[in-house]
């Protein structure tokens, strides 16, 4: 005996088995979630996305039996003449052309599937037929597209056999009393074929109802040959990260290049900051402050009786000058060098916590002192993400917690505003989050935002103790 209620919990259904009663409660959010799921598995097998893997599998089967033929027809007869000359040459131009296979296949993956991958370095040869030669030969991007071109071949005969049958499949099935004219079942191939013995989900050898198991089958096939493919693509995904990539060593150069071009344009632009600042800002006060000295002495100067009135408020207006002077020139050298890092990094947060017009709670755990550029970098990190609290978030707390894990700093601010932060959100190119994210990897390390909408704000930094 079965007994269900619905409300607005979820669903409770009660259950009289062996003369026990066994109560089986089942939340709103896992019928949601089983909801999520069935519309999933019903809507992918007409989405574009199935589709585009399917043909993105096709075209670059196609294009692999391409390049295995290319390499066939020239590396093999490269290596058995490659104590000639002419065998060198044979080898290199099969290299040359690896490279520009796996160019292929980057384009193929990134217009079909949606997967980047970033050129490798470009082919650069030496000058000189034997300069060229010998780049060709030890160029790392041609041999890794040629290692990627054989080893997509046992991939692609698994992908045939477990996801292209399932396709092919439903296929003959769907379409089974179209064409199947006399025939007793159709002829497929691949997993099911070797899983199951022949008229696995059929009845009968003629009649409705036969046709009828068929075209169910068919449906069914439909449903799981999206998964099977999505599984063979994803190792063909993981297998182009893997060879047709940029080599971790080529990777690393090009970070550290694009870092070091970030940071002499903040260089720059910092220095001519100052200048702007220096030229219209202290020196024009320092240029009023001398005309006011200028015009106090000349009163002095005069013969007859003396304006004391007049003299003290040149003097006092010089006097004001100054202060203005000495204040400018002092935030000019704060946004050098901050002063609150003399006392070191817990110190400078905690001046940062107390200025800031959000309630913000700090806490601090790092053993030992940062190298000189981490503490200003992490200083004004902080800096610019309170800013970004007070003017941006709607918050009405932040937190700053700052440790140590081994060798690297972790700097974490967190508010409870309305979220939805993200790099470009803020500032330009050299100022808000994406000023922050150059500057963090200059030092190699990493900025990671969590703002969704609703909030909370979490923004993660992570530096080397030493830089």
């Amino acid at each position: 005996m079965m007994q269900a209620d619905v409300d607005d919990s979820g669903v409770r259904v009660q259950l009289h088995f062996g003369g026990k009663d066994r109560v089986i409660v089942v939340s709103e959010a896992r019928l949601e979630q089983g909801r999520r799921f069935a519309r999933t598995v019903l809507h992918e097998p007409f989405g574009r996305r199935a589709w585009l893997e399917l043909l993105y599998f096709v075209a670059g089967g196609l294009l692999t039996a391409l390049a295995v033929a290319f390499l066939a027809l020239t590396m093999v007869p490269g290596v058995g003449l490659f104590i000639t000359f002419i065998g060198a040459v044979i080898m290199a131009a099969s290299v040359r052309g690896a490279r520009g296979f796996g160019r292929y296949h980057r384009a193929l993956a990134r217009a079909l599937i949606n997967e980047d991958i970033d050129e490798p370095e470009p082919f650069n040869p030496k000058p000189g037929l034997f300069g060229w030669l010998q780049s060709s030969l030890r160029d790392r991007a041609g041999w890794r597209s040629m290692a990627y071109s054989l080893l997509k071949v046992p991939l692609l005969i698994f992908g045939t056999w477990f996801a292209l049958s399932v396709w092919l499949d439903a296929f003959f099935c769907l379409t089974f009393r179209v064409w199947g004219g006399g025939a007793p079942e159709p002829r497929g191939f691949g997993i099911f074929q070797n899983l199951f013995s022949p008229g696995y989900l059929s009845v009968g050898r003629t009649g409705f109802f036969h046709g009828l198991f068929i075209f169910i089958t068919g449906v069914l096939f439909l449903f799981i040959a999206p998964w099977t493919m999505r599984a063979v693509v994803y190792l063909d995904r993981w297998l182009i990260s893997l060879l047709l990539s940029p080599d971790p060593l080529t990777a690393r150069l090009r970070s550290l290049e694009h870092a070091r071009a970030k940071t002499v344009d903040a260089s720059v632009a910092t220095l001519r900051r100052i200048e702007r600042d220096l030229h219209d800002g202290t020196q024009a006060q320092l240029v009023a402050l001398a005309m006011r000295l200028g015009q106090a002495k000349e009163k002095l100067a005069e013969g007859g009786e003396l304006d004391v009135e007049q003299v003290r408020r040149l003097v006092d207006d010089a006097h004001q000058g100054a202060k203005d002077a000495i204040v400018e020139l002092r935030d000019l050298a704060r946004g050098i060098h901050p002063p609150a890092l003399d006392t070191g990094l817990e110190g400078a947060l905690a001046t940062l916590a107390a200025r800031n017009t959000v309630p913000t709670e700090l806490d601090v755990d790092v053993r030992e002192r940062p190298t000189t550029a981490i503490e200003a970098i992490a200083y004004f990190c902080a800096a610019e993400l309170l800013a970004n609290v007070a003017q941006h978030a709607h918050a009405s707390r932040a937190s700053i917690r700052c440790s140590q894990h081994g060798q690297w700093l972790r700097l974490v601010v967190r508010d409870d505003g309305r979220g939805g932060a993200h790099p470009s959100a803020f500032g330009s190119s050299s100022s808000g989050l994406t000023g922050l994210n150059d500057r963090v990897r200059t030092v190699d390390g990493h900025l990671g935002i969590t703002s969704p909408s609703g909030g909370p704000t979490v923004v993660t930094v992570d530096l080397p103790m030493h830089a």
